[in-house]
């Protein structure tokens, strides 16, 4: 059972967790105490959440086409908007967490990999004027309720790609150099997030920024999590329970870190 997993890997996430007391690198102290840690408020937080609260009212069914590992909550392929807002969306915490790495980072091409109901693309497309995000989403029907959200909140920064990640994502780096952060939320299984990730790493830069969600939701995804993070090209990693971050940068040395969130 997942459930019974991901509890044992949240004890052990505990146990090990520090804070900025224990932080000596500058780079890491700074990105923790300015980014990770900092609860700053922003003037789209509240419009974003507002977009947030309808969903969670919205009882319009979709039918879901579910390219993933599924949902840890409803296996059916009818769902309410409500339902979905309810076990599937990250939670208001990490949403501004992605805004302030964005921010902080000044990052421009951002990409997201599972739009869902686009809550977070919508926070990352707020983080700076500079930003521009594309998002891929498998399934037609949802995308289609991201979409409107999107017309609603005019977010003209958002480019939305509907259909099979699998081959979306390949026809897109196909026509771009660079990236500078990508958000990895879609198949929650080691075989195709160690896929996307290679893919992607031939488009990255010194400041590029790659995070991965739910990295402990299975035994899959913490194998996939573990083999990223003693990937050559990686030099700084961090576990915040909820996702994973990394980073390409060559002047720090490779560390890895659990970190309190």
């Amino acid at each position: 059972m997942p459930s019974t997993y991901l509890f044992f890997r949240y004890i052990s996430y505990f146990l090990n967790a520090v804070d900025e007391h224990s932080l000596q690198a500058p780079f890491v102290y700074q990105l923790y105490t300015s980014v990770i840690k900092a609860d700053k408020r922003y003037y789209a937080f509240d419009k974003i959440e507002k977009y947030r609260t309808e969903l969670l009212h919205d009882d319009r069914e979709l039918m879901i086409t579910d390219l993933g590992a599924g949902s840890r909550v409803s296996n059916s392929k009818v769902r309410k908007i409500s339902s979905i807002s309810r076990s599937g969306l990250s939670n208001r915490k990490f949403s501004r967490l992605l805004f302030r790495l964005i921010d902080h980072m000044k990052s421009e091409h951002v990409l997201e990999l599972g739009t869902s109901l686009g809550i977070n693309t919508l926070y990352m497309a707020n983080a700076g004027k500079q930003v521009s995000v594309t998002t891929f989403e498998g399934c037609t029907e949802t995308a289609e309720v991201a979409k409107g959200l999107f017309e609603k909140a005019e977010a003209t920064n958002i480019s939305l790609v509907q259909g099979n990640i699998d081959n979306n994502l390949v026809k897109y780096l196909n026509s771009h150099t660079n990236i500078d952060l990508v958000y990895f939320d879609a198949n929650h299984r080691y075989q195709p997030t160690i896929s996307y990730f290679k893919l992607c790493l031939p488009y990255i830069n010194e400041k590029s920024i790659f995070i991965f969600d739910d990295i402990h939701w299975s035994k899959e995804m913490n194998k996939a999590w573990e083999e990223i993070k003693l990937h050559p090209m990686v030099t700084l990693s961090i576990d915040l329970f909820d996702a994973g971050i990394v980073f390409f940068r060559k002047e720090l040395s490779k560390e890895h870190y659990v970190l309190t969130f």
